[in-house]
């Protein structure tokens, strides 16, 4: 693709020309303009329940009867999903945080399924003068639906808006492993294990689960680098573990603990990765297991598959099994997440040499610019994305 602006023959697609040769990492400064924010969006009525859905689904012909199927969880609440009061909460302590440390960066938001739409927001930035962008999605760990996906929605907001020309969007790198995003976790393992330990339990009857969301083995093994082997689960399940790992050492426990998914969706015939949270609590107790610390390590806040998936059907299964559970926070607000999110855009606004980018795996620090193919979708193809390589 060929960048305009002045701009030569580039490999990254609307880059700013630090990224726009394609570095694994990103160490010149840039001058951004604004923080583009990027959620997954929800409903906020039950009029907006199917036609979100739809949305979510498109492309993949579902008919309204399934999606009514899966209706029910945010009927059950209303017809209002948490996510997008969560975001509204979140931009405002991104901006307190920048307030905090006279940071001059506005915040524009938009969500990838519901209003404000990516494309409402990359419109909104252009009208208040602003050109130059870094992009911040609300999810931690490389896949499709986690990362290229997002990165596909801010090129097809350029496209709808007819901005690609005028406006420069990179992307914070993948943060799985930073310790803002790590900190709560952190907390919340160790204080649902100090609560269960005063309760009488002793470790060999506790279990940690981290849990997140299943996605299709498939995309599971094209997620991250192409020319890195990642082991069963690519890229995303490594991740998952390499946190846990770390979670589980910084609170020196004993506990055994394992990764689980949810939150499944596709048609039977599709593998997906496994075990499911629900199939592996019904197992613990022959395990001598009678009390359960869900861990929702995958999400970044409390959206519908947290409070469904895992605060209903999850504690549900504990509680029908003879188990305590108890499901600890996800980073939402927390300080130190809030305050990691402003450090990883300054990241790229400073050009922070790689060695001193903190990660707390061996995995990291993530790229800045997504290598080629990355998190490829094997049922819809490549199609034109940002921050990262073509394809």
């Amino acid at each position: 693709m060929t960048i305009t602006n002045g701009q030569a023959a580039a490999l990254v697609p609307a880059a700013t020309p630090a990224a726009a040769a394609g570095p694994e990492h990103v160490e010149q400064p840039v001058a951004y303009d604004a923080i583009i924010l990027a959620g997954f969006g929800g409903p906020e009525g039950q009029d907006d329940v199917i036609p979100f859905l739809r949305n979510v689904t498109r492309g993949r012909g579902i008919p309204d009867e399934r999606l009514e199927e899966v209706a029910h969880h945010y009927r059950h609440f209303g017809g209002v999903s948490p996510i997008n009061q969560q975001n509204r909460e979140l931009k405002a302590a991104l901006e307190a945080e920048l307030a905090a440390r006279g940071i001059e960066l506005p915040v524009v938001w938009g969500n990838r399924n519901w209003s404000p739409y990516l494309a409402e927001a990359v419109r909104e930035a252009h009208d208040r003068g602003f050109r130059t962008l870094i992009g911040l999605a609300t999810s931690a760990y490389s896949s499709f639906s986690s990362c290229r996906q997002y990165r596909e929605d801010f090129a097809l907001a350029l496209d709808e808006t007819g901005l690609g020309d005028e406006l420069r969007i990179d992307k914070v790198r993948q943060f799985f492993d930073h310790p803002g995003f790590v900190t709560p976790f952190v907390e919340g393992v160790r204080d649902a294990l100090a609560e269960l330990v005063e309760r009488g339990f002793a470790d060999d009857e506790i279990r940690v689960l981290f849990a997140t969301h299943s996605i299709p083995t498939d995309d599971a093994l094209r997620s991250g680098n192409r020319a890195v082997d990642y082991g069963a689960g690519g890229a995303y399940a490594a991740q998952h573990l390499a946190v846990g790992e770390v979670v589980m050492r910084e609170v020196a426990s004993h506990v055994a603990w394992e990764l689980v998914y949810q939150s499944r969706s596709g048609p039977p015939s599709q593998p997906w990765l496994e075990p499911d949270v629900n199939d592996v609590i019904a197992g613990l107790p022959e395990q001598g297991v009678k009390a359960v610390v869900i861990v929702p390590l995958g999400f970044v806040s409390d959206h519908m598959e947290v409070l469904w998936d895992l605060d209903t059907e999850a504690t549900e299964t504990a509680e029908e099994n003879g188990m305590v559970a108890i499901r600890t926070p996800t980073p939402g607000t927390h300080p130190a997440y809030v305050a990691g999110l402003v450090d990883l855009v300054l990241e790229r606004v400073d050009g922070t040499p790689t060695a001193e980018r903190p990660a707390l795996t061996e995995l990291g620090p993530w790229y800045d610019v997504c290598r080629p193919g990355c998190c490829e979708n094997v049922r819809a193809g490549f199609k034109p994305a940002i921050a990262g390589i073509a394809p």
